[in-house]
């Protein structure tokens, strides 16, 4: 398939800046791969189109205050050092994007406020890429409290379209986040309250947990027409026996296998056994996901609503069915649903 074919006219105010007020709150559009039939519903009734034994598979990484902001020596000018990912614990080192990147250079080095942290810069990654070497004298579990101190939630603020707010440190975050890495959120997730868990354990259905540190490759751009050609940034992810187990379980069993999101269903795809169950896996998945695509784990998919061209409306659409989700895109539209990481939810079944 080619770019151009998930271009699509998205109103700018349906993308959302906030989340509802509280988590389960938001709209929920159901869409049947057998009838092509779409419902309208509030994300709470989700539990309705599951039974005993079924399973949620979340993802349960934990987003990191990944965004700070240092001063240049000697000309003082204000940098932000978005952390990408560490690359080496003991010599500090990680890779960052920094902004504006013409100012910095290797060598350089970065100052944080009233902190005893600096960060040298030393090597050139991408265009706005950098490798740090964070120097701080003091243990390890001291800098990483002072990292978290001086980052901010990494809300993704260009396409909100605001700063980062205090509100958000609760609220772009899952309430089952466990495994620090992220730098985004799997958004899927935000919308399950405590009450929601709740319910799911009464009606008997099954959670499993995966983990997959969402980067921001997740938003990046495509920028080829031709999507053989994109390449995906590489996430970090497990599958533990925990996980395989519960969902192996419902699998044999013929049961539906949710997966919370475009995330958890990239970790589970890319921890397939041979005989087409998962098995305990870790790594690094750089898998591009776009029809047409044979899912081999889950059966039914809970996403958000996603921005044009995006890698994640073309996983979407793998699962749905390319004119499906298009023909459902449509109609969020109309409806008015809320679109990107604080919007609505769709579950495809």
């Amino acid at each position: 398939m080619k770019l151009h074919e998930f271009k699509f006219e998205l109103p700018e105010e349906l993308i959302a800046s906030h989340p509802a007020r509280h988590r389960d709150e938001s709209r929920l559009m159901v869409v049947n791969r057998a009838t092509g039939q779409f419902e309208h519903k509030m994300f709470k009734d989700v539990l309705d189109y599951f039974v005993e034994g079924d399973v949620f598979v979340f993802n349960d990484t934990k987003v990191f205050p990944a965004r700070m902001y240092g001063q240049k020596e000697r000309t003082g000018a204000q940098i932000e050092v978005f952390l990408l990912r560490e690359l080496n614990k003991e010599g500090r080192l990680w890779d960052v994007l920094v902004d504006p990147a013409r100012k910095i250079r290797v060598g350089n080095k970065l100052y944080f406020g009233e902190s005893d942290i600096v960060a040298e810069v030393i090597d050139n990654t991408t265009s706005r890429g950098r490798t740090i070497k964070f120097l701080f004298d003091g243990t390890d579990e001291e800098f990483r409290k002072a990292l978290y101190e001086l980052g901010e939630t990494p809300v993704p603020k260009e396409v909100l379209k605001r700063e980062t707010e205090p509100a958000d440190k609760e609220r772009y975050q899952t309430i089952f986040a466990e495994n620090i890495g992220a730098v985004a959120a799997p958004s899927a997730g935000l919308h399950f309250s405590r009450e929601v868990m709740k319910r799911m354990e009464i009606k008997g259905i099954e959670k499993a947990y995966v983990t997959l540190h969402v980067g921001l490759g997740t938003y990046r751009n495509v920028d080829v027409e031709d999507l053989t050609k994109h390449k995906m940034d590489s996430e970090q992810f497990f599958v533990n026996a925990d996980a395989v187990q519960v969902v192996n379980k419902a699998m044999d069993a013929k049961k539906q296998v949710c997966a919370i999101g475009t995330t958890t269903m990239r970790a589970l795809d890319a921890s397939v056994s041979a005989n087409s169950r998962i098995k305990v896996t870790q790594g690094w998945n750089d898998k591009f996901i776009y029809p047409p695509y044979d899912f081999k784990i889950a059966n039914s998919l809970l996403t958000n609503f996603h921005l044009p061209e995006s890698t994640l409306v073309m996983m979407a659409s793998a699962f749905a069915g390319y004119p499906l989700l298009m023909a459902a895109y449509q109609e969020a539209i109309k409806e008015k649903y809320r679109f990107f990481a604080y919007g609505d939810a769709m579950l495809i079944l």
